[in-house]
């Protein structure tokens, strides 16, 4: 069975979250909520103001930023977060893009592929607690004996006492970092998916499954995609902040040739859509980038329109999950009169 999530993304100009709406999530039996952080709120204080305020519902990040913290420090975050909430947090990790990497936290970008797979080894070392950690890598390295320092970093051993069960997620969508998160994660968030096209992202997780042996597979291993939900009998206007959502990201978040998301999109059938999205919104016409997203497009990989339209699309969704396709659907939803619905159609 699907697992039912909320996304929550991050907040505006005044950080907040919304309580009533997480607590109504409780007590109708989602799983989980996730916060999320890009040059404004974090992830991790949001995260932490909902586990102190909740009882039984997880929490997760979507995704706290690789290059914005040491292995180090995300472990012990993780940590301190799982035993003051009683197991309910869940890591979740992402490279972010050159644009805020550099641009925001002013480090280089590097490889992302290879910071993910150190990163997730280091945390993994910390939180099993088996020993000191040492760890001699292409980016990261403990103790670091590099230049500037000063040769009295030893290998420490958590405080803390083992949490080797914490779940680390991954953000992905591209076959490299797809794979990857397949090989040490527990689990991957693509940004948005089409449950009917499954093998867009699943030939690449069998590929790090094989590389992580042991019969790993999507058995062990959670898809959460992104899901968009808008009720509504305006059909086109449950659609527009969809497709607002989507502009931004293939239209503006990379440049030209170097945005992930605008091939992601290709991957899903819409190439030629992608590039004009791409080209209007990188010359200043967001308007008429929002306008060129495809209706085919939003219907694939959210949920929106009437009731019926919802609970039919949704069939699509538990068929996938049914297949361990989908884990997890973390939904987008603002309009709490459609929770008891979403409950009611993945809870049966």
């Amino acid at each position: 069975m699907i697992k039912m999530g909320i996304f929550l993304g991050y907040s505006g100009k005044k950080a907040s979250v919304p309580l009533e709406l997480i607590k109504q999530a409780e007590e109708l039996g989602f799983d989980s909520v996730w916060t999320s952080e890009a040059y404004g709120s974090d992830a991790v204080t949001v995260a932490t103001w909902i586990l102190a305020n909740t009882d039984k519902i997880k929490a997760g990040t979507c995704i706290m930023q690789m290059p914005a913290r040491t292995p180090a420090m995300a472990a012990m975050t993780a940590m301190t977060l799982s035993q003051l909430s009683d197991n309910r947090f869940i890591v979740g990790l992402g490279a972010s893009g050159p644009q805020v990497v550099e641009g925001w936290h002013g480090v280089p970008y590097g490889k992302p592929i290879t910071r993910t797979r150190e990163y997730v080894k280091i945390m993994r070392k910390i939180m099993a607690r088996e020993g000191p950690v040492e760890f001699d890598g292409k980016l990261y390295q403990m103790p670091n004996h590099g230049e500037g320092t000063t040769g009295l970093g030893k290998p420490l051993k958590s405080i803390l006492q083992a949490e080797p069960n914490i779940p680390i997620y991954n953000a992905s969508i591209t076959p490299t970092g797809l794979a990857c998160a397949a090989e040490v994660g527990d689990g991957v968030f693509p940004i948005w998916m089409n449950p009917e096209k499954f093998d867009v992202i699943g030939q690449h997780l069998e590929k790090g499954f094989a590389k992580a042996g042991n019969g790993k597979s999507l058995k062990d291993f959670d898809v959460a995609p992104g899901v968009a939900v808008v009720m509504g009998d305006d059909i086109d206007a449950c659609r527009l902040p969809v497709k607002m959502n989507m502009a931004l990201y293939i239209g503006g978040m990379g440049a030209k040739g170097k945005n992930f998301y605008t091939t992601y999109a290709t991957s899903l059938g819409y190439g030629e859509a992608a590039e004009k999205i791409q080209d209007l919104y990188l010359a200043g016409d967001k308007e008429a980038a929002v306008a060129a997203v495809p209706d085919a497009l939003v219907d694939e990989v959210a949920l929106i329109g009437t009731e019926a339209m919802i609970r039919e699309r949704a069939e699509a969704w538990k068929a996938a999950g049914e297949k361990n396709q989908v884990g997890t659907m973390m939904m987008h939803i603002n309009q709490p009169e459609v929770m008891p619905i979403i409950a009611d159609i993945f809870k049966s």
